[in-house]
């Protein structure tokens, strides 16, 4: 198998051109690949389609490509934590096609896995599966574009949606060790959308915390096998935000190193 690492994120995206769709992993802050980001904001590509749970925190995240004027529509789950974003949609400026979020997850999935689309209940009796959602509004705030009704069947007297598969162009993942061959392990919850956005790229970059040789995964503690990536770059544990730190006192102390702080993290981590 091929060496798929590269030594830097400006060579892991070099190619990404203008109006290229990009899948990202990240739930919020976590799991975000923001080495990558951060690497296409200085390459300077536009007119971008970004695919993923939600589009950036403001000024974090996928939110600096948005914030640069990089991105024109979006496919995502949840919005409500950009402002920017709430700005862009509103003024006409940026497309956005809202899907639940697990329908998201398995619309990448089945992608990745040549699947064209599948029926699921969610969503059924809603604006989701009869359209009506706003996609676009103009300046002037007229909602000028708006979903189209999806097929709706029936099977053993339940009423089912057809949704349709996602891919990509590019897949940008972040994963807590990987090696040569491009195998992932993410950590915990920095998994969410990781691999199934991994999947649906026709080119998958992964940036990753740790590198290990070929054999240092254990197959079955394998995530994201090698055959769904392409590129691996490996950039340090540094630069990880929390989204929303909250803390409690810390009452039992028997197991507090000398010197610890009085307060932990109790939500909102990034891993």
């Amino acid at each position: 198998m091929l060496d798929k690492v590269v030594a830097t994120t400006r060579e892991a995206v070099a190619d990404i051109a203008d109006g290229s769709v990009l899948a990202v992993g990240g739930f919020g802050l976590c799991g975000v690949p923001v080495a990558l980001i951060d690497a296409l904001l200085e390459k300077g590509s536009r007119g971008l389609t970004t695919i993923s749970n939600n589009c950036g925190v403001d000024d974090q995240a996928l939110g600096v490509l948005l914030y640069a004027g990089r991105i024109v529509r979006t496919i995502s789950s949840f919005v409500g934590g950009n402002k920017e974003l709430a700005r862009l949609y509103l003024t006409g400026e940026l497309e956005v096609e809202l899907t639940p979020q697990g329908t998201l997850a398995e619309r990448l999935r089945a992608g990745g896995a040549g699947i064209p689309a599948f029926y699921t209940p969610t969503g059924v009796g809603t604006m989701v599966a009869e359209g009506g959602i706003p996609v676009r509004y103009d300046a002037e705030g007229n909602v000028v574009k708006t979903s189209e009704p999806k097929e709706v069947r029936v099977f053993d007297g339940e009423q089912y949606v057809l949704e349709t598969a996602l891919t990509a162009d590019f897949a940008l993942l972040r994963a807590k060790t990987g090696d040569r061959h491009g195998n992932l392990v993410f950590h915990e919850s920095a998994g969410n959308f990781n691999a199934p956005a991994g999947m649906a790229g026709r080119i998958t970059i992964a940036e990753v915390e740790e590198l290990v040789e070929p054999g240092g995964i254990t197959p079955e503690h394998v995530h994201l096998p090698g055959v769904f990536v392409d590129r691996v770059v490996v950039v340090g544990a540094e630069g990880k935000k929390i989204e929303k730190r909250t803390t409690r006192p810390r009452t039992d102390r028997s197991d507090t190193p000398a010197g610890a702080g009085e307060e932990i993290a109790t939500a909102g981590g990034t891993a």
